[in-house]
């Protein structure tokens, strides 16, 4: 019974070899004579042959276990599932909760057959024997599958009074299985399995918490839970669960509760401040063009946008959105003082970076390159028009900025590559492709594929010597490099022009500043890993550094004539 492997011709060593690779497949065609504990032995058999990774070998079996739910097991295919569940802990705690889960989900897809519905009822009271069991730890599985047990074979009070109490049910037979639960939820709660005993609570209707429990769900970051204790116990607990995501700054779950539960009135400012945070983080995401499509609708929301770009220090935003909204009163209202906090951020002046070259000649490429050449250390980043249409590819590179640690130049790609793209070429194979300069980048792996991309024709970033990205120093920081700028320097990047029109001629010049300062602020972040230990950074980074270097050495590449 089940796949037979092909023979092979390479003899007897083969067929051995075959068979240990193989995953050991049953079709288990007829399952009326297979009891629960040899059916769940022979799983384990075929898991166990199976070579492959865990993952892809729980779905092969899962699907057999549905085929096999098919043929006839006695009495039921409910029954059985349940039966098998009993068996499953002898299995060892490795494959438990795994198989555990495969069987209860098989089981969803035979609920609506209509030939199995009287073993879907009997199932029942065996399943709810099986949860008072795992809750009193007499069979030890996971809480999650006690939870999917609840809900795959809908248990209800009833069912859970007759594997108590027995068929013959009165009223005070429910109340008795009702305060039953009541001490098993009295337990879960102490030991701090608050999503279990919320299951118990609303499916069982027990009432045996205050305030105080939806403190410790909160506090314990359960929210779903939360919400649901607070929508079983009514719409004063509701109400205080809006208030406690008003307090933590969770607007967007506190919008969707007023929305659901219709509470407008009881908090009527919320649907807008919530408004305000997605503003509010798309612009520090750069994301402007979006998060004007948000506002636009709303005054009071696009005078807050307009703020935002205020205190940004992004000017042409804010001059650009007052003409087309007409809102130049509402800028002239404002007090500047109040408003620009430019000092937290990290400018030209604060790196002392001499000059920004704009480069979009050939001779002004040659030039740059001959200066970059005579330098040891260099950032490089690059820029690209955003895309925001979903599934769409993104928009070609438009700028490389190459920065020492006094002199940024930002090339101007597009043009450069329409003029002469064999000068480009060569020229930045002089840059990439030399042992000589180390290269600092952050996530740069991303920057050269989307250079690959943009212009594949060019071999000059497709391979490269001597790049070192600065992100691999940093596994633990967030807040991408203007956290890290922060982090080292003590001061961060303002990234609000990141998701500017790239590809507009010609660049503002805070976009130059922007786009020079990603470039050269690697430049004073490796001066101070390189020489320093402190700034968050271990000692052994300080020598390890190097170890991070990365080349991409094409051998068979023709020599470059300078």
């Amino acid at each position: 019974m089940g796949f037979p492997e092909e023979d092979t011709q390479e003899g007897s060593e083969s067929n051995q070899y075959n068979e240990q690779r193989s995953l050991c497949l049953h079709s288990f065609s007829d399952l009326s004579h297979v009891s629960a504990a040899t059916f769940m032995y022979l799983l384990k058999d075929c898991y166990l042959y199976g070579t492959g990774k865990a993952t892809p070998k729980f779905r092969v079996l899962q699907l057999q276990v549905k085929r096999a739910l098919h043929t006839a097991p006695q009495p039921g295919p409910f029954t059985y599932v349940v039966q098998c569940m009993y068996i499953v802990p002898l299995l060892g705690k490795t494959h438990a909760e795994g198989f555990s889960h495969m069987l209860i989900s098989s089981l969803k897809h035979l609920k609506s057959v209509a030939s199995v519905q009287k073993d879907f009822l009997d199932a029942k009271h065996l399943a709810a024997r099986l949860i008072l069991d795992i809750l009193a730890s007499v069979v030890p599985h996971e809480e999650r599958i006690l939870v999917k047990l609840l809900e795959v074979f809908d248990i209800e009070l009833r069912d859970m009074a007759h594997a108590l109490y027995g068929s013959e049910l009165g009223d005070e037979d429910l109340v008795k299985a009702r305060e039953h639960l009541k001490q098993h939820v009295q337990c879960l709660m102490k030991s701090e399995s608050y999503v279990t005993a919320v299951t118990l609570i609303t499916r069982f209707s027990i009432h045996c918490c205050d305030e105080s429990f939806l403190t410790k769900l909160i506090e314990s970051n359960c929210f779903e839970a939360a919400e649901k204790w607070a929508a079983f116990m009514g719409k004063e607990m509701i109400c205080l669960v809006i208030q406690k995501y008003l307090d933590m700054k969770m607007l967007k779950g506190a919008n969707e509760l007023v929305k659901q539960y219709d509470l407008t009135k009881e908090f009527p400012d919320v649907n807008y401040l919530y408004k305000e945070s997605v503003l509010k983080k798309l612009a520090e995401k750069g994301c402007w063009d979006i998060a004007e499509v948000r506002a636009k609708k709303e005054t009071k929301l696009m005078e807050y946008l307009i703020y935002l770009a205020m205190e940004a220090g992004y000017m042409e935003k804010v001059e650009e959105l007052c003409q087309r909204y007409s809102l130049e009163g509402y800028v002239n209202s404002l007090v500047p003082e109040e408003i620009f906090c430019g000092s937290d951020y990290l400018d030209i002046e604060k790196l002392v970076l001499e000059e920004i070259i704009w480069v979009d000649e050939i001779d002004g490429l040659l030039n740059a390159i001959s200066y970059i050449q005579a330098c040891k250390i260099i950032g490089v980043d690059c820029e690209w028009k955003p895309n925001f249409e979903k599934g769409s590819k993104p928009n070609k590179v438009s700028i490389i900025q190459v920065a020492s640690d006094k002199k940024a130049f930002i090339f101007d790609l597009i043009k450069l590559y329409e003029d002469d793209p064999e000068v480009l070429d060569s020229s930045f194979r002089r840059i990439m492709g030399s042992s000589n300069i180390l290269k600092l980048g952050y996530n740069f792996q991303c920057d050269l594929h989307q250079l690959s991309q943009s212009y594949g024709e060019l071999k000059c970033f497709q391979y490269y010597e001597m790049l070192l990205d600065i992100q691999k120093l940093f596994k633990g920081a967030t807040g991408g490099l203007s956290g890290l700028s922060k982090k080292i320097l003590g001061a961060g990047l303002n990234k609000t022009r990141r998701n500017s029109n790239w590809e507009e001629r010609p660049l503002s010049q805070n976009q130059k500043e922007y786009a020079a300062l990603d470039a050269v602020v690697l430049v004073h972040i490796f001066h101070h890993v390189k020489g320093q230990s402190q700034f968050g950074v271990t000692e052994g980074c300080k020598v390890e550094w190097k170890s991070h270097i990365v080349s991409r050495v094409n051998s068979s590449r023709s020599p470059l004539r300078f």
